[in-house]
């Protein structure tokens, strides 16, 4: 299908050729294990980072709940770390501390579209002031020895699509990888990825680039490499609400077909996952298992009322009990 079989950027190679996307919330330790664990993903990614956050707590030597963020375990590698911010100084010292936390790349963010993070000029709010980006992404080339990706949006809105021009600034930084959205940061979630945008990026530079939007299924992620040419593909929010992904496109791209979750599936998934949480003492336990019983659930016959009862619970051994309730009663409906 034209599907790289792997991606490598700088030293560090990635098998198979799939990314899983930072996404706020979501892709903290517990989350990426399991992705990994599911199996399929090549390479794992932070959740994005406040780089004032981390230098801060750097200087102080206090942990503070910002370098929980960039948490990680042996098992995750190869793993990037995403970094936001819009002081040149600032990312190149937080870049460093990533370095010397012994990650294998460092990301910059361009593509938050959030409004607090915009009114800093970070994340997509940098995509209006590329002076500023290049002053960003020079600095922090010189400030670490591992490789420098970045993950953008298109552009701010329509009439302002920058991503081939940001494209040919980042190589000539000497950035060792990009990642595009073919979003604006005005669309949001809304309308549909304009692909055709990574496949022009893709003519323009020498360095790897990794399409990510609107990859739902293991076919999209096959049309997208067909289409593009891009060199790896980086799924987000399907991963959420379908953690077997990144196994099934390994499927799909093996032998054509991939097998479906059942209700089986989902319910173990959901158990093993909320008992890594239990496992780690996470802060917000219940908070974080109503959370991902909506992601988890999707596609669950009788879902809403599974979700009904998760969120009504106020403890995590409530939620346990309503989960196990809920599935011995569904799988024991399509037995008879």
């Amino acid at each position: 299908m034209g599907f790289p079989a792997a991606l490598t950027i700088g030293p560090v190679r990635i098998v198979p050729a799939t990314v899983l996307a930072p996404m706020a919330g979501v892709t903290d330790t517990v989350f990426r294990r399991f992705i990994r664990g599911l199996g399929g993903c090549g390479l794992l990614m932070t959740e994005f980072t406040s780089s004032n956050g981390v230098v801060g707590s750097s200087r102080t030597r206090k942990p503070g709940p910002t370098l929980e963020y960039l948490a990680f375990e042996p098992d995750e590698h190869p793993i990037s770390a995403q970094l936001f911010g819009s002081d040149p100084v600032v990312m190149a010292e937080a870049a460093r501390v990533c370095q010397d936390l012994g990650f294998d790349l460092v990301d910059v963010n361009l593509g938050c579209p959030v409004k607090k993070v915009v009114r800093c000029n970070g994340g997509s709010g940098l995509l209006r002031d590329l002076l500023l980006v290049e002053r960003i992404l020079r600095e922090v080339r010189a400030a670490v020895s591992i490789p420098l990706t970045l993950k953008s949006r298109s552009g701010w809105n329509d009439q302002e699509i920058v991503a081939i021009q940001l494209a040919r600034l980042a190589e000539d930084c000497g950035v060792d990888a990009l990642a595009l959205h073919p979003r604006t940061r005005e669309q949001g979630f809304a309308g549909r990825a304009d692909w055709g945008l990574i496949a022009e990026v893709k003519t323009v530079v020498q360095i790897p680039v990794i399409g990510n939007g609107d990859i739902v299924t293991p076919e999209d992620a096959g049309r997208m490499a067909a289409e593009t040419g891009c060199d790896a593909v980086m799924v987000g929010r399907a991963a959420a609400s379908d953690p077997w992904i990144f196994h099934q496109i390994e499927q799909y791209l093996g032998t054509g077909r991939y097998d479906t979750p059942t209700a089986e599936d989902r319910y173990r998934i959901m158990r093993s996952y909320y008992s890594r949480l239990m496992d780690r003492a996470e802060p917000d336990l219940v908070g974080k298992m109503k959370q991902f019983a909506t992601y988890f659930s999707h596609g669950v016959r009788n879902g809403a009322g599974l979700r009904r009862e998760i969120h009504l619970s106020q403890t995590a051994s409530e939620i346990l009990e309503r989960l196990d309730r809920f599935f011995q009663s569904e799988l024991s409906d399509r037995r008879t």
